[in-house]
């Protein structure tokens, strides 16, 4: 069973790195998986992503306190309201954008009941 969360620890870094460059495929969920596949894998590369200068403290934050930094929710809900711009200036069909809007609304509710730092 490790080497198959060391597997999906290892796709999910892959594509939080791809997200780093690509604006709609979010970086810091990706990582967090990692660190959870790892954590049941792999101690050394769990280390390694917990520790890492750029997603170790989101990860850490998230681990210790359940929190999202400020500057997190901020960017996420714009990049929210962006994607969400792009999707009425596409003119998707009514249907889409209230299924959308919908899924959009529950992940800002989500975000923003998160607390911002530690407890």
């Amino acid at each position: 069973m490790r080497i198959l969360w060391l597997i999906f620890g290892l796709i999910c870094v892959g594509l939080g790195i791809i997200g780093v460059v690509l604006p709609l495929l979010p970086t810091v969920p990706f990582m967090l998986l990692a660190a959870f596949s790892f954590a049941r894998s792999n101690d050394r590369l769990h280390v390694w992503l917990v520790e890492h200068r750029r997603f170790g403290p989101a990860i850490r934050d998230w681990q210790e306190n359940g929190a999202i930094s400020l500057k997190a929710k901020r960017l996420a809900t714009i990049m929210i309201v962006a994607v969400y711009s792009l999707s009425i200036l596409m003119e998707l069909s009514a249907k889409l954008l209230v299924i959308q809007g919908g899924t959009l609304s529950l992940v800002l509710l989500f975000l923003w009941t998160r607390p911002s730092g530690p407890r």
